[in-house]
């Protein structure tokens, strides 16, 4: 019999291989076949087996992995643990993504390479303050007000510190401890260079070796120990990792010297000093643990600015905002803040949600979520986003998103996604960083067999030595952070520049775009169309009634060219005609019925859709307004065209310098456009632009991505509308307008905050700079164990007498993560 689970924690093809060997060792399993993408796993059984014996043989391999019948919900147990209390959001990762987006509820270290998890960043911490009383601090309530037990005014409660400086300030903490203890006993070792020791005039070697061993227990067993255990699990669960190669060289060393003191007897000659003592490795083993625990110091600090563009977007955030309700003005928290609340903003205050101003006017700096300095003017109607500034006047406001579905917050979700994404490149550390272990420890074995055999007397103490220098200088963790640091840089640096990402492989296939499709209108126009003519055909109706006819049927829907047109109606007080039966027709126009008359309103294909005749003179007449760059719509009644609208959109100032600079980078631009033929060619000609094509579809703009895509091209889309979804989704790097549809944002992989064509020459340099990041990292991991590793197995020793003591090892080996994470914050100051 055969039968199909769901697999989690699955991360690589080694994940897969793992888990079918252990599936295919449980007794009455006739084959097991694992399948990574779908994450699923084909067993073959004589008799049917329980899953609680599939579960329990993954659960005793290490319990990384996890299995359950296909279709049912799971909860990891992580689940299970309540999120820790304050600020914190609680939810923790990876900072070398092993497991991909999978997050924990609680601290500790990652079981596949055992760095610690890093707690992600988001609004739920900043947005809620509690306030608590200065006597009682076990009195916590959502907003002031006084204590119930001694009166008091309750206070703020100062914000808890993150996870973050939580590990560092821990860590710390321990190094201090570790080199308390450490200093003296490299002291003692090092006095073995000073002729006639003094030491050894107060007593015996083989006494100072006992005090340099019970000063090495704080340090092996307390400032340093979380080494060994992760050491011991990454062993237990095969995850071989860096604390591998520590625990295995430092607890060898300290071994060692514990053994050749309880036993001397036991070693050669070789050995021992000329005290007859063993020579021990306590200072060796305390040296490294303790410049391994200075490394990861270093590198909680630096991590915590790596999301540093997060944390500045959190800054952003508002607590409190100013309710308007029956005339009154009331200061409330932002969590109370409802859909359609009338909210007053206050001269040089944040704004609180976003929404539309329904009263005054104002100028709003944006800079810090499109990344333009320059206020922009608001007026009635306009729509305000959560975060920016107001400028010197006073406006009420209308609530229209809150809590996470504001503009903000979706911005910093955004980040944290892409932030765990991995990139197609980093499938190269993966490969390396799989086998990169075992080799170290057979290089190691090698080494110590080669010493051995050639190596100087004592051989056995040099080829001990160097065997150690090999664990402890490789460094498999600036592999694995090599592509994770930049990304998640990059990624942050884009956002606070108006260009967000969805994922990593955006930005990898962005440096790759060799062709972009642009769409015309809210892509290269403003998006901000204005009626600028009505006319009519024949006497049959006027102009008023062409449109009266175009707004009472533009009424039903919220297209930017019927908004216009129903904006115009308004400013003409026209009277507004009983309509029914409404629906748009994809990429060609309008139909419904208006005052029981079947009425149409679109372009040159609409007319053919609703069997309405258009005349050479009509199109004659359209076209002196189309070769300008307007856009015509065509009214049909009852299958007869009567009129038509003249629709103007103006090109953005910045679209003609943002194609010309992405035509400079090699980039070949294309318009696509459903708009006629004169239309896009006055445009194009504006823009020189010497490739579009009008008259397009969404099947047709579908197609000619195919079709680009076939002819070897890596192309990427930029547009606005729903008409754009198909494309967006279909190419290689889908761009959405900010300004656009929801649909085409959601289908794009890049969002462009302002909707500005210039953002799209951000994201070229942003992924430029954050690829050429990524292989400086990778060539500096590869680089540092390529030569770290044979100058520490002695290769320099036969001809410059050179041999790197396993000390200096791990102080190379604690900064090579740090080095790898200095270079990734490098792209924080790069200009875009």
């Amino acid at each position: 019999m055969k039968h199909t689970y769901h697999i989690h924690g699955m991360t690589c093809n080694g994940c897969r291989s793992h888990v079918e060997s252990t599936l295919s060792k449980v007794e009455g399993v006739t084959s097991a076949s694992v399948n990574l993408e779908k994450a699923e796993a084909t067993i073959e059984m004589q008799n049917h087996i329980p899953l609680e014996k599939f579960q329990e043989a993954l659960k005793n391999d290490g319990g990384r992995y996890g299995i359950h019948n296909v279709g049912e919900h799971h909860h990891s147990e992580d689940a299970k643990v309540e999120k820790p209390k304050g600020k914190g959001t609680g939810t923790f990762y990876c900072p070398m993504h092993c497991e991909g987006h999978k997050t924990y509820n609680k601290p500790g270290d990652c079981p596949v390479c055992g760095m610690d998890l890093v707690e992600e960043q988001n609004l739920s911490a900043t947005t809620s303050e509690q306030w608590t009383c200065p006597m009682h601090p076990e009195i916590v309530k959502d907003g002031p007000g006084a204590c119930p037990i001694c009166g008091m005014d309750l206070v703020p409660m100062q914000p808890d510190i993150s996870s973050e400086e939580k590990t560092y300030q821990k860590l710390l903490k321990k190094f201090w401890i570790a080199v308390a203890f450490t200093l003296p006993i490299f002291l003692m070792a090092m006095s073995e260079m000073i002729p006639n020791n003094p030491l050894y005039q107060v007593m015996e070697q083989k006494y100072w070796n006992w005090i340099q061993f019970a000063l090495s227990i704080p340090v092996v067993f307390y400032a340093t120990w979380m080494f060994f255990e992760r050491a011991y699990r990454s062993i237990k669960t095969w995850n071989l990792n860096m604390f591998t190669l520590i625990g295995i060289g430092a607890g060898a060393a300290w071994l060692f010297s514990v053994f050749g003191m309880f036993f001397p007897d036991f070693f050669p000659v070789q050995f021992k000093t000329e005290s007859g003592a063993v020579h021990v490795y306590f200072e060796a083993a305390t040296v490294i643990l303790t410049l391994v625990l200075l490394g990861q110091v270093l590198e909680a600090r630096a991590h915590s600015k790596t999301n540093s563009a997060v944390k500045e977007l959190l800054k952003l955030a508002p607590n409190k905002a100013i309710l308007v309700k029956d005339g009154k003005e009331e200061e409330v928290t932002i969590d109370s803040i409802k859909l359609g609340d009338i909210l007053r903003v206050k001269p040089g205050d944040k704004i609180p949600v976003d929404g539309v101003i329904s009263e005054g006017n104002t100028s709003v700096d944006e800079s810090m979520i499109t990344g333009e300095p320059i206020p922009v003017s608001k007026s009635e109607g306009d729509k305000v986003s959560s975060g920016t500034i107001n400028g010197n006047q006073s406006f009420l406001m209308k609530a229209e998103k809150v809590g996470s579905d504001t503009l903000l917050s979706q911005i910093i979700q955004m980040v944290n996604n892409a932030s765990r994404s991995r990139a197609p490149i980093q499938k190269l550390a993966d490969t390396v960083s799989g086998y990169f272990v075992p080799i170290v420890v057979l290089v190691s074995i090698i080494t110590f067999i080669v010493w051995a055999i050639f190596g100087p007397e004592p051989v056995y103490v040099y080829a001990f030595v160097n065997a150690i220098a090999v664990l402890i200088i490789a460094c498999p963790c600036a592999l694995g952070l090599a592509t994770p640091m930049s990304v998640m840089v990059g990624v942050g640096k884009g956002a606070q520049n108006g260009v967000l990402i969805k994922n990593a492989e955006a930005l990898e296939e962005m440096d790759k775009v060799d062709t972009l499709i642009i769409d015309k209108t809210g892509t290269i126009t403003e998006g901000k169309p204005t009626v600028e003519k009505i006319g009519a055909f024949g006497m049959e109706f006027s102009e008023n009634e062409v449109l009266q006819h175009i707004v009472s049927l533009n009424n039903m829907s919220e297209h930017p060219l019927a908004e216009a047109t129903v904006k115009y109606g308004k400013e003409q007080k026209v009277e507004v005609l009983n309509s029914e039966n409404f629906s748009a027709v994809t990429g060609k126009g309008v139909e419904g019925t208006v005052n029981g008359k079947k009425v149409a309103l679109g372009n040159a294909k609409m007319m053919e859709y609703a069997e309405a005749q258009l005349t050479s003179e009509m199109e004659t007449e359209a076209q002196s307004f189309q070769k300008q760059g307007k856009t015509v719509s065509y009214l049909s009644i009852d299958s007869k065209v009567v009129g038509y609208v003249v629709i103007g959109d103006k090109i953005k100032g910045t679209s003609a310098k943002a194609i010309k600079a992405l035509q400079d980078k090699g980039i070949a631009v294309i318009m696509l456009t459903g708009d006629n033929h004169d239309t896009a060619q006055a445009v194009a000609k504006e823009l020189n632009l010497a490739d579009f094509k009008a008259g397009m579809l969404p099947e047709n703009k579908l197609q000619e991505v195919e079709k680009l895509q076939n002819n070897g091209k890596i192309v990427a889309m930029a547009g606005d509308g729903i008409n754009d979804a198909p494309a967006l989704a279909k190419s290689d790097v889908g761009i959405a307008m900010g300004t656009g549809t929801d649909v085409a944002i959601e289908s794009a992989m890049i969002t462009l905050v302002k909707g500005d064509l210039h953002g799209i020459v951000k994201a070229r340099d942003l992924s430029h700079s954050v690829m050429r990041n990524i292989k400086q990292n990778l060539f500096f991991a590869l680089g540092y164990n390529i030569l770290g590793i044979p100058i520490a197995a002695g290769v320099l020793f036969p001809v410059f007498g050179l041999l790197l003591s396993p000390m200096i090892a791990a102080l190379a080996m604690s900064f090579s993560s740090v080095s790898v994470i200095a270079n990734s914050l490098r792209l924080r100051n790069i200009k875009l």
